[in-house]
C-alpha cells in the first residue's frame, strides 16, 4: 500500500507574521536572532518527530505521548504528521486507550485538525484495527473524502467482525464512488466470499483481480486459494496455487487447509510434503492442519512426524499448536500422549482444557474427564458451554442422571441453560438416561431453538421407538418454519424402524426423495440396518444395491448391516457376494467387518469359511474371538470352542459376558457338564462377573440336558432374579425327555401366563404327555390350543440355487415343482427302507408332529 499523504500546515512559530525594518541595525540584529531561533525550532521539531516515530515503531507509546505533552507545553504547533505517527503506533500495539487520548487532543485542537483528511483517515484506520466497529463506521461515514486506505480499513473490519455481506457491499460501493480496490482490500473481499461460500461472487472478484493485474500479488493469490477452498472448489484452488510463480507460507497453508476442510486429507499431506521439499518453513497453522489430516486418516506415523517437525522448527507450544497435537493423539487413541502434551503446555485456555475433557469422554474415561473438570475449577477457569456440554455427554454415556442433574443446576445458576448448545446437550443427556419427559420439558422451555436442538429431540424419540411423538415433532418443525435437513428425515425413518413400522419407514424414505432431499450414507445405512433387524433381509440387500447405484460408497456400518441381512435369510450366496465386494473395493478387514463375516458364514452353514476369515486377521480382538467361539458352538464343535477360549486367555485378552454366553452355549449343546460348570464358576470367581439371565439359561439348559433336573431347579431357585420363559422352556423340554410330567405341568402353567400366545409351550407339554403315553391329557392340551386360537408353527426349510430361493413349509404344496419333489422323496424313502434305515423319532413325536 502506498503511504498515506500528509497535509502539513504552516507553523506560526517558524513563520513570524511581522516585517523587519531595513533601516534599523537593531531590527537587523533582531531578525537574525529570530531566524536563528526559527531554525533551531525547526530542527527541534524534526528531532521530536523522528524520536516519536522511532519510539512508536518500537511499540513504546508512553514516551511519545510525554514528548507530545512537552511540545504542547513549549508552544509548538503540532502538525498532523505527529498525531498520525502516534495513532499508527497505537495501531501496531492495538492500544485503544492511548489512541482515544490522542483522539481527544485532536478534537480539543479544533476542526482544523479534526477535519484534516490525513487525520480523519488515520482515526478510521485506528478504530478499525482495534475492532471498535461502531466508532469506526461513524467516523467513516463522516469522512469528507473516502480514500482507498479508509475503505481498506472498514472492509477489513467488517470481515473480522463477521459482517461479510456488508464487506461485499462496501467493495461494490467504493467502486461506484470511483475508488479502486487494491491488494489490501481484495484479500478481505475474498475472505468474505469464502465465509459466505459465495462462489459466484468469488469468481467475479477473481475476474476483477485478473483485469486489474493483481494476479501476480502473492497475498491476493493466497486469498484466492483460501476462498476457493472454503467454497469447496478444490480444482480451481489448485489451479491458482499451481499458477503462482512465488508461493509464501500463507499460500501453502491455504492449500493445505482447503484440502483438510473438504475431507481431502491425503492430498493435504501430499502438499505438506511438497512444501517441505521446497524448503518452506512451516508455521503453527501448517502443522496444525497437517495434524488434523493425519488424525482424520488415523495416520499415526505421519502425525508423529508432524509433532517432531513442530519441535525441530522451534514452534511455541501455544494454545493453537498444543490443542492440535492433543486432538491428534486423542483421535488415534493415544490418550497418554495427549496428557503429556497437555502437561507441557505453559499456558492453557478453556479450549485446551475442553479438548482433553472431551477426549476422555470419547474414550469412555469418564472419571478422568470429571477429575479434569475439578482441576479446571481449581485453576480459576470457569466452565463454558463446551465444558458443560462435555459434562452432559459424560452423564449420557454413563447413564448417571445424578451428575446430569447437577450439571443442569449449574447451567441454571449461571444462566447457561439459555445457550442453545448447552440446552441441546441437556436434552440429549435426559434422553439417553431414558428421561424423555424431562428432555421434552427442557426443549419446551428453550426459547431460542436451532435445527440441531430440534433434531436432538427428534433423534431421542426415534431411538426409543416413539414413532408417533417423532412424527408429531417432525410436523411441528414444518409448522414453525424450521428448515428440515436430511438428519430430520433420518430420525423419523429410524423411529418407524425401531417400532417395527417397516412400510411407514419405506414410505418416508420415498417421500424424502420426492421432496428433493437426497438420502445420505446415514439414511441408507439406517434403512438397511432397520430392515435387516426386523427380518426383511432381502429388502435390505436390495436397498444396499440401490445405494451403490446412487453413487454412495458403503461404510463399515452399512456393510455389517447387509451382512446381518444375509445371516437373517440366511443366504450364503449373497454373503459371499458381499465378501467379494469388500475385497474388490479394498475395504480394510476391520474388526467389525471380520466379525460380521465370521458370524454370517457360521450361520449360513459354512464353518470352514468362517475359520478362514478368522485366521486372516493378524491382530485379533475380543469381538472376533467371540464370533468364532459362537460359530463353533452353533456347529456343535465344543472342543474347538474350548480350545479357542483357552487361546484367547493365553493371548492376555480378558473375556466378557458375550464370550461366556458363547462358550457355555457350546458346552450345553455338547453336553459337557463338568466343563460348563467349571467355566460358570470361573466367570464369577476369577473374572468377577455377575452372571446374567442368559448365562443362567445356558447352565440350566446344560444341567437339565444331562439329566440333572434337581441341580437345574437349585440353580433357578438361587438366581438373583425371576427365571424367564427361555429358562423354563428348556426345563420343560428336559421334563419330556425324562418323563417328569408333574414338574412339566407345573412349569407349563407358569409359561402359559408368561407367554399366552406362544404355541410352542403347549406343543412341548403335549409332547411330554405323548411321550408318557397319557393320550387324554395330550388331546386336552391340543383342544386348549384350539380354544385359545393357537396353532403350531409349521416347520420351514429352504435351499438357494444361484439367486433363487426355494422355500418348503410343512404341508404346503404351492411349490411349482411339488410333484417332482414328492416323487423324488418317495424314491429316497424306498431306498432308505431297502437299506434298513430305522427312524430316530419316537411314535409320540410322530403323533404330535
Amino acid at each position: 500500500m502506498a503511504s498515506l499523504p500528509v497535509t502539513t500546515t504552516p507553523n506560526p512559530h517558524t513563520s513570524p507574521n511581522f516585517q523587519p525594518r531595513k533601516s534599523s541595525n537593531f531590527a537587523s540584529t533582531g531578525l537574525a536572532k529570530l531566524q536563528e531561533n526559527d531554525n533551531n525550532r525547526r530542527s527541534l521539531y524534526k528531532s521530536y518527530f523522528h524520536r516519536i516515530s522511532s519510539l512508536c515503531k518500537d511499540g513504546q507509546l508512553q514516551e511519545p505521548v510525554q514528548l507530545l505533552s512537552e511540545m504542547e507545553f513549549d508552544d509548538f504547533q503540532i502538525g498532523p504528521e505527529i498525531y498520525g505517527e502516534i495513532l499508527q503506533g497505537c495501531v501496531y500495539e492495538r492500544a485503544l486507550r492511548t489512541g482515544q487520548q490522542i483522539h481527544a487532543r485532536i478534537l480539543k485542537n479544533g476542526d482544523f485538525f479534526a477535519k484534516n483528511e490525513y487525520i480523519e483517515t488515520k482515526l478510521v484506520v485506528f478504530y478499525a484495527k482495534c475492532d471498535v466497529l461502531e466508532v469506526a463506521v461513524r467516523l467513516f461515514r463522516k469522512l469528507c473524502v473516502r480514500n482507498v486506505f479508509s475503505w481498506a480499513a472498514i472492509v477489513g473490519l467488517q470481515c473480522r467482525m463477521g459482517f461479510s455481506e456488508d464487506a461485499l457491499l462496501g467493495f461494490i460501493e467504493m467502486q461506484e464512488n470511483g475508488v479502486f480496490p487494491d491488494n489490501f482490500v481484495l484479500p478481505n473481499v475474498l475472505k468474505a466470499c469464502g465465509s459466505l461460500q459465495s462462489i459466484g461472487y468469488g469468481k467475479g472478484v477473481h475476474g476483477y483481480i485478473l483485469k486489474m493485474g493483481f494476479g501476480a500479488c502473492v497475498f491476493v493469490s493466497s486469498s484466492l486459494v483460501d476462498m476457493y477452498g472454503k467454497c469447496g472448489v478444490l480444482e480451481d484452488a489448485r489451479k491458482v496455487f499451481d499458477g503462482m510463480l512465488e508461493k509464501n507460507v500463507v499460500a501453502w497453508n491455504s492449500m493445505i487447509v482447503g484440502y483438510v476442510q473438504n475431507g481431502f486429507n491425503q492430498e493435504a499431506i501430499d502438499v505438506f510434503y511438497d512444501m517441505r521439499v521446497k524448503g518452506i518453513e512451516p508455521t503453527r497453522v501448517t502443522v496444525a492442519s497437517f495434524l488434523s489430516a493425519s488424525a482424520n486418516l488415523d495416520a499415526l506415523m505421519e502425525g508423529k512426524q508432524g509433532h517432531a517437525i513442530a519441535i525441530l522448527s522451534n514452534l511455541d507450544l501455544d494454545n493453537i499448536l498444543g490443542s492440535s497435537i492433543i486432538n491428534f493423539y486423542s483421535k488415534v487413541g493415544l490418550i497418554e500422549d495427549s496428557e503429556l502434551v497437555f502437561s507441557r503446555m505453559h499456558e492453557k485456555d478453556v479450549v485446551t482444557w475442553n479438548l482433553l475433557i472431551s477426549s476422555y469422554i470419547q474414550h469412555q474415561r469418564i472419571d478422568k474427564a470429571l477429575n479434569m473438570c475439578h482441576l479446571m475449577r481449581s485453576e480459576n477457569l470457569r466452565f463454558d458451554s463446551v465444558t458443560l456440554s462435555s459434562i452432559m455427554s459424560a452423564s449420557a454415556v454413563t447413564g448417571n442422571i445424578k451428575l446430569g442433574k447437577e450439571g443442569h443446576c449449574y447451567c441454571i445458576r449461571r444462566n447457561l441453560d439459555l445457550d442453545v448448545v448447552v440446552a441441546t446437550s441437556i436434552v440429549d443427556m435426559y434422553a439417553k438416561c431414558e428421561r424423555i419427559d424431562d428432555a421434552a420439558k427442557v426443549f419446551n422451555s428453550t426459547t431460542e431453538r436451532d435445527l440441531v436442538l430440534w433434531n436432538t429431540l427428534l433423534a431421542a424419540y426415534a431411538h426409543l421407538g416413539l414413532s408417533d411423538e417423532a412424527l408429531k415433532l417432525f410436523y411441528q418443525m414444518q409448522l414453525d418454519s424450521v428448515p428440515l435437513n436430511v438428519m430430520s428425515w433420518n430420525s423419523v425413518i429410524l423411529g418407524f424402524l425401531r417400532n417395527g413400522q417397516i412400510n411407514e419407514a419405506k414410505d418416508m424414505f420415498s417421500q424424502m426423495q420426492s421432496l428433493g432431499f437426497q438420502p445420505n450414507l446415514i439414511s441408507w445405512t439406517t434403512l438397511i440396518s432397520g430392515l435387516a433387524q426386523n427380518g426383511f433381509g432381502y429388502e435390505a440387500i436390495l436397498f444396499f444395491l440401490q445405494m451403490q447405484e446412487g453413487g454412495i460408497q458403503p461404510s463399515i456400518s452399512s456393510i455389517t448391516s447387509v451382512l446381518l441381512a444375509c445371516t437373517d435369510i440366511p443366504s450364503l450366496w449373497y454373503g459371499r457376494a458381499i465378501h467379494g465386494f469388500i475385497t474388490r473395493h479394498e475395504f480394510r478387514l476391520s474388526v467389525p467387518i471380520a466379525t460380521s463375516l465370521v458370524d454370517m458364514y457360521a450361520k449360513c452353514g459354512s464353518i470352514d469359511e468362517a475359520k478362514k476369515v478368522f485366521h486372516m486377521m493378524s491382530s485379533k480382538e475380543l469381538p472376533i474371538y467371540n464370533a468364532m467361539i459362537s460359530a463353533y458352538a452353533l456347529h456343535g464343535q465344543a472342543v474347538e470352542a474350548l480350545a479357542l477360549f483357552k487361546h484367547l486367555q493365553k493371548e492376555g485378552i480378558e473375556p466378557d459376558s458375550i464370550t461366556f454366553t458363547s462358550i457355555l452355549s457350546a458346552c450345553s449343546h455338547a453336553g459337557l457338564m463338568n466343563e460348563g460348570l467349571n467355566l460358570f464358576a470361573d466367570m464369577v470367581s476369577k473374572h468377577n462377573m455377575n452372571p446374567s439371565m442368559e448365562h443362567y439359561g445356558c447352565v440350566v439348559s446344560l444341567v437339565s440336558r444331562c439329566g440333572n433336573l434337581n441341580e437345574a431347579l437349585r440353580l433357578i431357585l438361587t438366581m438373583p432374579f425371576q427365571p424367564d420363559a427361555h429358562i423354563l422352556g428348556s426345563l420343560l423340554t428336559a421334563c419330556r425327555e425324562q418323563h417328569k410330567i408333574e414338574l412339566g405341568e407345573y412349569l407349563s402353567q407358569h409359561l402359559f401366563k408368561m407367554e399366552p400366545s406362544n404355541s410352542g409351550n403347549y406343543v412341548a407339554l403335549s409332547n411330554a404327555y405323548a411321550a408318557a403315553g397319557r393320550w387324554i391329557e395330550m388331546s386336552n392340551t391340543r383342544d386348549l390350543m384350539k380354544v385359545r386360537g393357537l396353532r403350531k408353527n409349521p416347520g420351514c426349510s429352504w435351499i438357494q440355487t444361484s439367486v433363487e430361493l426355494n422355500v418348503f413349509v410343512s404341508g404346503d404344496g404351492s411349490h411349482p415343482k411339488t410333484e417332482e419333489i414328492y416323487a423324488m422323496l418317495g424314491v429316497l424313502l424306498s431306498e432308505m427302507r431297502f437299506m434298513g434305515y430305522v427312524p430316530m423319532a419316537s411314535n409320540a413325536e410322530i403323533l404330535c408332529s
